[in-house]
């Protein structure tokens, strides 16, 4: 790796990635917080929100394309300006007539540059770092990932609640929003100053577009070629099955109205108990996850992995039915709940690992991050709607349900026993 001048990494990976998540939680996050105080019904919120999976599900389309245009440099900064733009657009547009097909459409911009910044984020990383480096620094842009995680679902939500003791909740949204534009704006200045300029971010492919659109199809194809596709494809659709159906439902019902059978957190201690508690709980569990598989492997403990992701969403039944009032119960559940899909996550993203192996494993990876984006839209379409058919708690009940389906696909999945092992090469 060469770079015109050195600049150290500390100066700009935590923020890279800092500003890679933070546009992700505001867009399948507080959106449903803030649909939800403008009045919309849970069916409306999950049904607009979850389409703005679709930019990450479509992904792998565009991003081999990118490098014709520009450098991963130039798409970084590029992106965190017209995030910054779309989180002004957001803001603007929470106060006029046509609020919603207005914030709807800025949200959209948002979902796409905040897609199309993963993919230069990712590119840039790999190439402004030599191969020592980019293993340093894993752990240190997974962790400041997880901190953007904690300011959008903790701090932003808290800081919405906080505002509106004081003006009405469209002025306390607009503020936020205006907050996240110059923020994305400053980010994207610093970032124009700070991010080095490696040689190889100017050497744009050698390919035509006509013989990148050639490339791009036998990639596509031989995706849909590879041994047990068809299980893979079911795999990654439905082991998160029910955390799909829970991720857009739980925050409504967390917020929800007592008489409409939610708990009624403020937005203050939503943001603690959901951004921070539960947020600590996926982070605890995700490394633990981790770890053990990178010990044992993925085969070893992907039934225990199916058993965290599944059954601690129990946790939302017994919210749903007893309606504690005591946070630190309530707390406690969410914390159990986010820790076992957190512990359980791990076999997810092995398994994509594991099925990207071979040629062309880069773009095979990118498409299975297309299904895993796919696998979290679909189910949100319909999951508010059968909310409010049925009531929270037997939704809860639901949830459990299509537990079954993550243990029905792990049941058929064929790993390698020495995948993932510290042994084993991998």
């Amino acid at each position: 790796m060469e770079t015109k001048h050195k600049i150290s990494p500390w100066a700009w990976v935590s923020s890279l990635y800092f500003a890679e998540g933070l546009p992700n939680v505001a867009v399948t996050l507080v959106s449903l917080v803030m649909y939800q105080q403008m009045g919309l019904s849970d069916a409306e919120i999950t049904f607009y929100t979850s389409w703005f999976y679709l930019p990450w599900v479509i992904k792998p389309l565009w991003s081999p394309f990118l490098d014709l245009i520009r450098t991963k440099r130039w798409w970084v900064v590029a992106m965190q300006l017209l995030l910054g733009a779309a989180f002004a657009g957001v803001a603007f547009t929470i106060n006029v007539g046509l609020w919603l097909q207005g914030t709807i459409c800025f949200f959209w911009l948002l979902a796409f540059s905040s897609a199309t910044h993963d993919v230069g984020a990712d590119g840039f990383y790999m190439l402004g770092l030599n191969a020592h480096e980019q293993s340093f620094f894993v752990g240190i842009r997974s962790t400041f990932y997880r901190i953007s995680m904690i300011v959008g679902k903790g701090g932003l939500v808290a800081l919405a609640g906080l505002l509106q003791t004081y003006m009405s909740v469209q002025l306390s949204w607009s503020l936020v929003f205006y907050g996240l534009a110059a923020l994305f704006i400053g980010l994207a200045l610093y970032h124009n100053f700070v991010l080095p300029r490696p040689l190889a971010d100017a050497e744009h492919t050698r390919l035509s577009a006509s013989e990148l659109v050639s490339e791009f199809i036998e990639t596509f194809a031989s995706f849909f070629r590879k041994k047990q596709i068809l299980t893979a494809i079911a795999f990654m659709l439905l082991f998160r099955l029910p955390e799909a159906l829970l991720n857009p439902v739980a925050p409504l019902f967390l917020r929800g109205e007592t008489a409409k059978g939610g708990l009624q957190l403020s937005l203050e201690t939503f943001g603690v108990v959901n951004g921070i508690v539960g947020v600590v709980g996926l982070l605890v569990g995700g490394i633990l996850g981790g770890l053990v598989a990178s010990r044992d492997g993925l085969k070893r403990w992907l039934w225990p992995m199916t058993i965290a992701i599944t059954l601690p969403n129990i946790a939302y039944v017994y919210l749903g039915f007893v309606l504690p009032q005591s946070v630190f119960a309530i707390s406690a559940a969410i914390f159990v709940e986010n820790f076992g899909y957190g512990f359980g996550f791990s076999a997810y993203m092995l398994f994509m690992l594991y099925f990207s192996q071979g040629e062309h494993k880069t773009s095979h990876y990118a498409l299975c991050t297309g299904f895993m984006a796919l696998s979290m839209m679909l189910p949100g379409l319909f999951a508010g709607t059968l909310a409010d058919a049925v009531g929270y708690h037997y939704f809860f009940v639901i949830v459990m349900v299509s537990c079954l389906f993550p243990f029905l696909v792990a049941s058929i999945l064929k790993v390698d026993p020495t995948f993932g092992k510290k042994d084993s090469g991998e």
